[in-house]
């Protein structure tokens, strides 16, 4: 129980590694993830430790990987995971790593390059291929177009003055972007003032870009111009626009041979390339069998010499020194790990772990489960516990699903949540194996446990309350019945709605478990279950708040801190009873005293809590004499815990400060010797052992904490201030949280409510159908009911449930008892260093 209540007892080691076996020590350490190791060189620039070098080797390692990787995934192929976690290679290993990675990644820059050129080659071949299909087409239009066969008329159909020489006109042939055509257009037209003639005609199938990849849509074109001028203008403009020119002969015969010799060229690249596309697929699934075990070994040998970075050398240069936080129940696992590391070096000289007395704070390792590992981080998320601090964590387990049930009470919104989770943990190991990123589907994943008892609580409390999709289930038997007399046959068919009489029409004993099913039908169901559920979530409330308070009791006592226990925990428990304690006593007095014939007797809990607090208490009221009436010997007690609830206040706020500056300035036990059975002696004794050195301490968290204070100058300003903050905070707080609590109540009826709007405006549509097109209207109906269901009532309003129960943890419980003002202990762990690597 110790273990799950509070964080596990940290100690501060001193390492004395060998130089051949530090890596492999340090190996062996990662794959244990029980050390972390404070870093001994905090002045040092990164680029001027002693493994420097090895670290830039490993991430030169990374970057071609990382290149194979890519690769690998451009083509498709699937990368083998087989969940194998090799061990980090020795440090003579990363030669042939290095050398079989730069082997893999010039080969593929060699196959990439090789193809890039291919590419490159047949689409320019391709292009003009389409260049001569096409100028085909235009030449052979131009043979029929009058206007361009004759020789006397310009470009913009002008007649040319007549010369004893033909003119003739020049062109240029290319491709283009398909999207570059119309600016291309009209800078020929502007540039060369309409004095040329512009041909083009697209190309159907996309061309493969060789560089990028990617699909491109191109169009061919052919410009006639006449003159020398022209033609410079023409192709500086193509060159602006980046089309590629093409040479195109001027005569059918010239077009066709050349034709018949692209396509041969066409027909041999293609062989060409299908060839350097096997080699290169052949060479990649090779690689992508091995990548992932590459990239874990790489990172070992990296997250291995980023710690070395962080031991100190001794004076001998043969030797390094680590500090290091660990568990103390796994120091013998810890020195096993490093007798493996120094027989795996071969080292004749074995490693020595020496455990160190210090003041420092150890940080917090909390042991979890993947049952536990939710609701931790639930707790974390507020602020991660002081060292050996209570851990709310095993509490929260419980009581955080409970009251989110309280607040989501209904048999089948539960069951859809918890047969929703249920799947999951039953499919864990294959969801866990796939890593799926969706980031939320993670967050279900990882909270599956959690929403798992949600919906098994949340069955539980619509049990209790008897609500099943709005609707009650009778499985006992009403207790209300309607007898023949005042109900006739003629009564029940001329009224519509009726009144029971309580003494007449109640059987006088409960319902066996849960809320009586007849009050779904009831016209002031809301009242009766308002009132109910006020009072349900006073009591949680109440009664949630009174364990925080006795949980810090724990700390106290743990701490060895007896000015706590007096002066915080003793009126912090008596004030909370007299506020509210003595209420929710007067809830169960009034459930007990009080039956069906004497509830219009029965007091008022609100205005009696009020005139308690005002010392009003009048014998007699206008309406009801009775409901206000209060017992003299109730009044003197009521009285007495309002005066000892108002001496709370001064005896937490000036106390403890004025009694600590007592203490400060008089000194009554500052020269006196520390106690060796009370633990604050720290013991130095060394128990040596064969292989490694051990130095045993009974330091507890709370001797350090208390020789920091003691070291520490008194400010009674200071205490005075936090004190009085504290005592403001905790009376304010007892208020406000308790009416804090009553979202119990209010989110329970919100849930109901709504359930009860949606059953009866959506799905009741489909029941008050008829006939064939009946059943039809409520198959659509019930899929359309089904569909809001689980987005609004289950994840919109599980959501809403989820985050009060979150604030009524962290604000309303915690803070009674809990800091959460420590650091997460964070051990060097391959498996951490390798899922975030993974996620990065």
């Amino acid at each position: 129980m110790e273990g799950l209540l509070r964080s596990e007892e940290m100690t501060l080691c001193q390492m004395f590694l060998q130089s051949e076996a530090a890596y492999t020590c340090v190996s062996e350490l990662g794959e244990l993830g029980l050390v972390q190791f404070r870093d001994l060189n905090p002045d040092v620039n990164a680029f001027q430790r002693k493994f420097v070098n090895e670290i830039r080797r490993c991430e030169e390692m990374e970057r071609k990987l990382r290149f194979l990787e890519k690769e690998v995934k451009k083509d498709g192929i699937p990368m083998l995971d087989t969940g194998d976690n090799p061990d980090a290679p020795a440090p003579r290993e990363m030669v042939d790593l290095e050398s079989t990675y730069e082997k893999l990644e010039n080969e593929m820059k060699e196959v990439n390059a090789n193809a890039e050129a291919l590419k490159k080659n047949f689409l320019e071949l391709t292009e003009l291929k389409h260049i001569l299909r096409k100028t085909q087409t235009f030449f052979e239009e131009a043979m029929h177009d009058p206007s361009m066969s004759d020789e006397t008329m310009g470009l913009l159909g002008e007649e040319l003055p007549r010369s004893g020489q033909p003119l003739r006109l020049g062109f240029v042939a290319g491709v283009i972007l398909r999207e570059r055509i119309p600016a291309f257009e009209r800078m020929l037209w502007r540039a060369c003032r309409g004095n040329v003639f512009l041909r083009q005609a697209e190309i159907e199938s996309p061309l493969e870009d060789p560089v990028t990849g990617d699909q491109v849509y191109k169009s061919v074109f052919i410009i006639f111009f006449q003159g020398d001028q022209l033609k410079t203008r023409v192709k500086k403009i193509c060159e602006g626009f980046r089309a590629t020119l093409y040479p195109c002969p001027e005569t059918q015969a010239e077009r066709r041979e050349m034709a018949i010799g692209v396509m041969t060229r066409i027909e041999d690249l293609n062989t060409v390339l299908a060839q350097t596309q096997d080699h290169r697929h052949r060479v990649l699934v090779a690689a992508a069998k091995n990548v992932k075990v590459w990239f874990i070994k790489v990172r070992k040998i990296k997250a291995i010499y980023h710690t070395l970075n962080m031991f100190n050398l001794d004076v001998t240069q043969k030797c390094l020194i680590a500090e290091c936080w660990c568990p103390v129940a796994d120091l013998d696992r810890i020195q096993q790990a490093l007798r493996r590391g120094t027989e795996r070096s071969g080292s004749s000289v074995p490693s020595i772990l020496n455990r160190m007395s210090s003041k420092q704070i150890p940080p917090t390792y909390n042991r979890s489960s993947k049952f536990t590992q939710g609701f931790q981080n639930i707790v974390d998320a507020y602020g991660v516990a002081n060292y050996r601090e209570v851990n709310p964590a095993i509490f929260t387990t419980i009581s955080f699903p409970f009251l989110f049930a309280v607040m989501f009470a209904d048999m089948g919104h539960g069951m859809i949540m918890f047969f929703a989770a249920l799947y999951i943990v039953l499919k864990e190991k294959q969801f866990g194996a796939r890593r799926i990123e969706d980031e939320i589907f993670k967050t279900f994943f990882e909270g599956r446990y959690i929403i798992l008892l949600m919906g098994a609580f949340s069955i539980y409390t619509g049990f209790m309350y008897n609500d099943i999709f709005s609707k009650s289930l009778n499985i006992f038997g009403s207790q209300w019945f309607a007898p023949a007399e005042p109900f006739s046959l003629a009564t029940l068919s001329e009224f519509k709605k009726l009144q029971f009489n309580p003494n007449e029409t109640y059987t006088g004993s409960p319902y066996p478990i849960g809320l009586d099913p007849v009050w779904q039908m009831a016209q002031n169901k809301i009242a009766f279950t308002n009132s109910m559920k006020m009072k349900l979530s006073v009591i949680l409330g109440i009664s949630h708040m009174f364990f925080g308070i006795a949980l810090s009791l724990l700390n106290h006592r743990y701490f060895q801190k007896p000015l706590n226990i007096i002066c915080d925990f003793i009126p912090s428990l008596v004030f909370l009873f007299c506020m509210f304690g003595f209420l929710v006593l007067r809830i169960f007095h009034k459930w007990v005293a009080y039956d069906s014939s004497m509830s219009q007797k029965a007091p008022s809990l609100l205005i009696g809590a009020i005139n308690m607090f005002l010392f009003n208490y009048r014998d007699e009221h206008p309406d009801n004499p009775e409901v206000y009436h209060i017992p003299g010997s109730l009044q003197g007690f009521q009285c007495f815990l309002v005066v000892v609830a108002g001496l709370c206040v001064p005896w937490m706020m000036f106390f403890k400060p004025f009694y600590m500056r007592h203490q400060a300035r008089f000194g009554q036990f500052k020269h006196q010797p520390l106690s060796v059975q009370s633990g604050d002696l720290l013991n130095h004794d060394h128990d040596f052992d064969n292989d490694q050195e051990v130095v045993h301490n009974n330091d507890t968290s709370g001797h350090l904490h208390q020789e920091e204070e003691q070291e520490e100058p008194f400010d009674f300003g200071e205490v005075f201030v936090h004190q009085a903050i504290h005592t403001i905070e905790f009376c304010l707080g007892c208020i406000s949280h308790t009416a804090s609590y009553l979202r119990l109540w209010a989110l329970s009826l919100a849930h109901a409510q709504l359930s009860e709007v949606l059953w009866s405006m959506v799905l009741r549509i489909g029941f008050s159908s008829s006939g064939v097109g009946g059943a039809f209207m409520l198959v659509i109906v019930f899929m359309f009911w089904a569909c809001l269901t689980v987005a609004v009532l289950v994840l919109m309003e599980g959501l809403s449930a989820f985050l009060h129960a979150l604030r009524l943890h962290w604000v309303e419980f915690q803070s009674k008892f809990y800091s959460g003002t420590g650091y997460k202990f964070q051990p060097f762990c391959f498996d951490q260093i390798l899922d975030h690597s993974a996620d990065d």
